[in-house]
């Protein structure tokens, strides 16, 4: 994968700086990333997102779901098993893991909930009002004008 340059970019853009550091830290993923446990990410609205987990075996005991400024992290840790049991063929992962999920500004996690295997982790983006477009009325107060002169 080459990788991008994004310094002509920031001679004609403000506060952008954050993004453009997560692009390359999303250019220098590696193919070897984990795949483990395997998961979707849907859009269910304007503002609203699900992360859906294929958690099957893992109580809600052993998930931990934790925010911390922007970074979304999930985590399984298997309780100690039965170690008289004798398997012909274990085809079921039973490792531990953890996944990291970068969210954007203003992204917040408003619940998670474990259904037949699945972890759902839910979220929205709250934008604070003075971000959402709003349109400013033009006026022609020459008090204005004048205040600022002096």
């Amino acid at each position: 994968m080459r990788h991008q340059d994004f310094n002509s970019l920031y001679r004609s853009t403000v506060g952008f700086d954050r993004l453009f550091q997560l692009l390359d830290g999303v250019a220098g993923v590696d193919s070897d990333a984990p795949t483990y446990p395997p998961y979707n990410i849907e859009r269910r609205g304007e503002n609203e997102y699900r992360i859906s987990m294929a958690v099957a075996g893992f109580t809600r005991d052993e998930l931990t779901v934790d925010v911390k400024e922007s970074m979304l992290a999930v985590r399984g840790e298997r309780q100690a098993e039965d170690k008289e049991t004798k398997y012909l063929h274990r085809g079921i992962a039973q490792r531990g893991f953890e996944r990291r999920f970068q969210l954007a500004d203003h992204v917040e996690v408003t619940g998670a909930d474990l259904v037949d295997g699945l972890l759902h982790i839910d979220l929205a983006r709250n934008l604070p009002d003075a971000m959402k477009p709003r349109t400013i009325e033009i006026g022609g107060d020459s008090k204005l004008i004048e205040a600022a002169a002096k």
